[in-house]
C-alpha cells in the first residue's frame, strides 16, 4: 500500500466520500489523507475468494460484502478502511439500503465479521495486527480475522467487554469462531486452498 502524492490536502470525511480521481483505483482514508490499495498478490487474492466461498456457505449472499465496503473508523483525523471480506449484520446491511456507496458510517450499525488478509511488508504487518485491531475494536465489531500468509496463521479476535481477545490458530487446528458456530475449517485447508491442482497430462 503506497500513499498517493495527487492530494496533499487533508480530506475531512465528507471530502472523502465525494472525491473521484476518474480513475477506479480504490483508496482507503488515513487520518485523512488518500491512501492507495494496489493490486493483491495472486496468492492473496486466491485466499480472499475461498473464504469468500466458505462464508456463502454460512450466510446468504447479500451479508458477504467482498473488498466492496468500507467502514468509518476512529483516528486522529477522518479514517475509513476497506476490509477484504466482511459479514454483515441484517442492521448493517439494511443501514445501506438506498444508500449511493457501500461505507458504513459510525452512525450505522457495525458488521458482526471483518477479514484481513496481510501483505507482504512491515508496514502491511503493523497497520493489520495493529491499527486495524484498535480500530474494529473501537466499532465493536464481534470478531476480527487476521489471514497471515507469511506466518501460516489465523488469529481471530473477539470482541469481550470492550476489547479484543486473541486467538491464534495454526497448522491442522480448526477455527473457532462466535460468529459462525458451526464452522469447520482448519488452516491448513485456508492456506492449501492457494495451491494450483494439477493439470491433466502434467
Amino acid at each position: 500500500m503506497t500513499q498517493t502524492a495527487k492530494n496533499q490536502k487533508l480530506l475531512t470525511f465528507e471530502e472523502y466520500l465525494a472525491y473521484d480521481d476518474g480513475t477506479d483505483t480504490r483508496y482507503e482514508l488515513v487520518d485523512g489523507e488518500l491512501v492507495e490499495m494496489p493490486p493483491e498478490s495472486q496468492e492473496n487474492s486466491n485466499l480472499a475468494r475461498f473464504l469468500f466461498v466458505e462464508l456463502l456457505k454460512h450466510f446468504p449472499f447479500y451479508l458477504v460484502a467482498h473488498k466492496d465496503t468500507e467502514i468509518e473508523v476512529a483516528g486522529r483525523r477522518a479514517r475509513c478502511r476497506l476490509p477484504d471480506l466482511m459479514i454483515h449484520t441484517e442492521e448493517s446491511y439494511a443501514a445501506l439500503i438506498g444508500a449511493t456507496r457501500a461505507t458504513l458510517t459510525r452512525d450505522m450499525p457495525p458488521p458482526a465479521l471483518v477479514i484481513e488478509i496481510v501483505s507482504p511488508g512491515t508496514a502491511n504487518r503493523v497497520r493489520d495486527y495493529r491499527y486495524k485491531r484498535t480500530e474494529y475494536a473501537a466499532r465493536e465489531i464481534l470478531e476480527y480475522w487476521i489471514v497471515d500468509p507469511q506466518m501460516q496463521q489465523i488469529t481471530i479476535c473477539q470482541w469481550v467487554e470492550g476489547q479484543y481477545e486473541d486467538k491464534v490458530f495454526t497448522s491442522a487446528t480448526c477455527m473457532e469462531s462466535v460468529v459462525i458456530a458451526d464452522l469447520l475449517l482448519t488452516v491448513e485447508q485456508v492456506f492449501n486452498s492457494t495451491n494450483r491442482p494439477e493439470l491433466p497430462g502434467e
